[in-house]
């Protein structure tokens, strides 16, 4: 088959940007797929509300990633570049309350589908079901359904996402054939992830109801959000903004009243009836049954002792292929300041292959545009050479 100008492995939001980059151009670009439809874990994401970005000052919004090498990329293509962005694609969007921003649609297929026909419409080639089965030679090779091929394009944009949710697309099989030809990748690691917790039965009534109004502490940090109490442990925002902590080996604890002193508490018992059962002393507090539940699960020889510090011990965290994101991957050593791999000149990374990790609440996607542009536009620079 004649051999494209640029070619793109991955049709999810980092890999789609750069195509577009590319095409702005003029270049041939050909993106390819090996699932049967394009961005399938963006869509899964959009499910329960796309959350595009995060509209919060610069400095902020730049700290909640863990590596200073996003930041000149994000400042190209950041919070105010993604709204701005949406916006040339038909979908408004709209800031919450919390600053999280999403398109008035709420859902990712109206932008998808609107980006799909600007992508055609630049002529940019899509091929699904072309699944890369590494190199022959200096060459890419594919299983497809018309039998093996190999492509070898002047640049080459790799967008394969991370090690998380395989069944979407991101399962990290590329990691070898990478480091066999030298280039250095960090091992994998859950982000954003729920906790394992050895529950007793009586804890099964409270499965698949959140925990609101509480702050979640660890190794000193200390975060106000809810979470969800799960057959498996523990998941949800909350959680997910305290994580890195929790899985470097810091212990867990809730406080559940998190707007009233140790003082206050004491005095609001003191004027209860003698006779009101532990249950019901901890509802007047103001605790929800879900909340009343953990009390007694984890500390029911002195449970207003720990309102403030409820101890939950944890057992882990869930596999890695559970995490909505990772850690690790390509290391920032191993590509230069254009994303392009130094032992593999002409190819560029882009999206979570690269070794970095942030919050959910629209950092992530944000990460994946602005670093599949930036490559894309590297990408472009180099064909011109």
């Amino acid at each position: 088959m004649p051999q494209p100008d640029a070619l793109i492995i991955g049709a999810g939001p980092a890999g789609l940007m750069a195509a577009e980059e590319l095409a702005k151009t003029g270049v041939q670009v050909l993106v390819v797929e090996a699932k049967p439809t394009v961005a399938r874990k963006f869509l899964m994401a959009g499910k329960s509300g796309l959350n595009v970005t995060k509209d919060e000052p610069w400095e902020t919004f730049v700290s909640r990633y863990d590596t200073p090498y996003l930041r000149p990329i994000l400042q190209d293509f950041g919070p105010q570049e993604v709204q701005d962005w949406c916006r040339t694609l038909g979908q408004n969007v709209y800031t919450g309350s919390s600053g999280r921003v999403f398109p008035l649609a709420m859902k990712a297929s109206p932008l998808l589908r609107a980006w799909a026909q600007r992508l055609t419409s630049q002529g940019v080639e899509i091929r699904t079901r072309w699944r890369w089965s590494g190199f022959d030679g200096a060459a890419f090779a594919f299983d497809t359904p018309t039998g093996p091929q190999t492509l070898q394009p002047k640049v080459t944009v790799l967008a394969l996402g991370g090690a998380s949710w395989s069944r979407l697309g991101s399962d990290g099989v590329w990691v070898p054939w990478l480091r066999d030809k030298g280039v250095q990748i960090s091992d994998w690691k859950p982000a954003n992830m729920g906790f394992r917790v050895d529950w007793s039965p009586h804890m099964a009534p409270h499965f698949g109801q959140p925990v609101k109004g509480v702050a979640l502490i660890a190794d000193g940090h200390r975060e106000r959000g809810e979470f969800i109490i799960s057959s498996r442990g523990l998941e949800g925002g909350g959680i997910y903004s305290i994580y890195k902590c929790i899985r470097d080996g810091a212990a867990l604890a809730i406080d559940l009243l998190p707007d009233l002193t140790a003082e206050e508490i004491t005095r609001r018992l003191s004027r209860m009836k003698p006779g009101d059962s532990t249950s019901n002393r901890l509802r007047k507090l103001g605790l929800d049954r879900a909340q009343v539940a953990l009390v007694m699960e984890f500390a029911r020889a002195e449970p207003f002792a720990h309102l403030k510090h409820l101890p939950i011990p944890l057992q882990g965290p869930r596999p890695l292929d559970e995490a909505i994101s990772v850690a690790g991957g390509i290391a920032w050593d191993a590509v230069t300041q254009d994303l392009e791999l130094k032992a593999l000149p002409g190819t560029f990374a882009a999206g979570e292959m690269l070794d970095w990790e942030a919050p959910t609440g629209g950092y992530l996607l944000t990460a994946c545009w602005a670093t599949g542009r930036w490559a894309g536009r590297a990408a472009a620079r180099r064909i011109r050479l």
